[in-house]
């Protein structure tokens, strides 16, 4: 709609309607900002895995006359393969994970009175020893009957929520996987014909760089695992087949992870002794300050190219907007970010 030589009314009309329609469009996205979400995590997901797709489809396992696999068929064998690792590691790990777990709860009382016994001797605590139970029943804000089964409901909907939101991202993932040639093609048919190439070598390099991530990902909390087993094996704490893998997990979910992984290790270490939890609080900060400020930005720099301190700065902006999930995607979207910059420069500026 030209809006030269129009009307002073017909220009303020036209200004209403614009900025209706943007305030509609906006409270729509907000609307449905939890899919937008799930289907951006989706495509991150979809652009990390599409170069090892691509390298699947090109194998020569098949007979002669058959060049390459069926993409579907590709995403199928590394969704296999991916689900069969997990399970060769569950089954490793699963007989002694059970096995550490159960002592660990059956212990949980003992553990307890030998705290108590700690706070009494050092004039921490006072009263009554109390057992397990009674210290939970009393604590404050100790839950009711009610409030228990609101909370127990409560965890399981979130649990069966986080579940079929998994089961959604790696569904969309399979579609945005076997339909990746038709929507990069159709994006690609969005802009002029001349510029074609360059978006294209741009969404090349943007996908090198997602991918890079999810190795760099799975690298660090492969690392973390590995070095709370064999810190906590040789402080001689109790269960650190459990506590590791606690701290890989941990070191998958951003900022409160790690810290959150570290409470049950520091609290297992009590019960042995007091050095003992003061040595595991010491290798737990060391561990975090080597791979915050030294493993994180070296590998992500590496992996995905991104400097250490547009790492630090995605981590710190994406946990104050969007919390966990936020710190999560900041440093994916940080190198989405870089490349789309970059681009923009040299097409201002090429000689720079």
């Amino acid at each position: 709609m030209s809006t030269r030589g129009a009307s002073p009314r017909a220009l303020i009309l036209f200004a209403i309607w614009m900025t209706a329609l943007a305030v509609i469009l906006l409270w729509a996205l907000y609307s449905i900002r939890h899919v937008l979400l799930l289907l951006y995590v989706s495509g991150l997901f979809a652009v990390g895995f599409s170069p090892i797709v691509r390298l699947i489809e090109r194998q020569r396992l098949l007979p002669v006359g058959t060049r390459r696999f069926p993409r579907w068929l590709a995403i199928l064998v590394l969704y296999v393969f991916i689900v069969g690792s997990l399970v060769g590691v569950g089954m490793l790990m699963f007989p002694p994970l059970v096995d550490q777990a159960q002592q660990l709860w059956n212990q949980k009382d003992q553990m307890f009175d030998r705290a108590q016994q700690f706070l009494h001797e050092r004039g921490l605590l006072s009263g009554d020893y109390l057992t397990l139970e009674e210290a939970v029943e009393r604590a404050p804000g100790a839950a009711r009957d009610a409030d228990v089964l609101t909370t127990v409901y409560g965890a399981v909907r979130g649990v069966l929520g986080g579940i079929i939101g998994f089961l959604t991202i790696l569904i969309v993932t399979f579609y945005l996987l076997v339909d990746s040639w038709n929507i990069h093609r159709t994006f690609l048919r969005l802009f002029p014909f001349g510029e074609r190439a360059r978006v294209d070598a741009l969404t090349r390099a943007i996908t090198v760089k997602v991918s890079a991530w999810l190795g760099g990902q799975l690298f660090l909390a492969g690392v973390i695992g590995v070095t709370s087993a064999i810190g906590l094996w040789a402080l001689g704490i109790p269960f650190f087949y459990v506590l590791a893998l606690i701290a890989a997990i941990g070191e998958l979910i951003p900022v409160v992870g790690p810290i959150l992984a570290a409470v049950p290790a520091v609290a297992v270490a009590l019960t042995v002794s007091p050095q003992a939890a003061l040595f595991v609080v010491i290798f737990f900060l060391v561990q975090q300050q080597f791979e915050n400020h030294l493993l994180v930005p070296k590998v992500m720099s590496r992996q995905v190219g991104v400097s250490a301190v547009v790492v630090i700065v995605a981590l710190l902006i994406g946990g104050n907007l969007l919390g966990i999930v936020g710190a999560l995607l900041a440093v994916p979207t940080a190198a989405i970010l870089q490349v789309l910059v970059m681009e923009i420069i040299d097409m201002r500026d090429p000689n720079f």
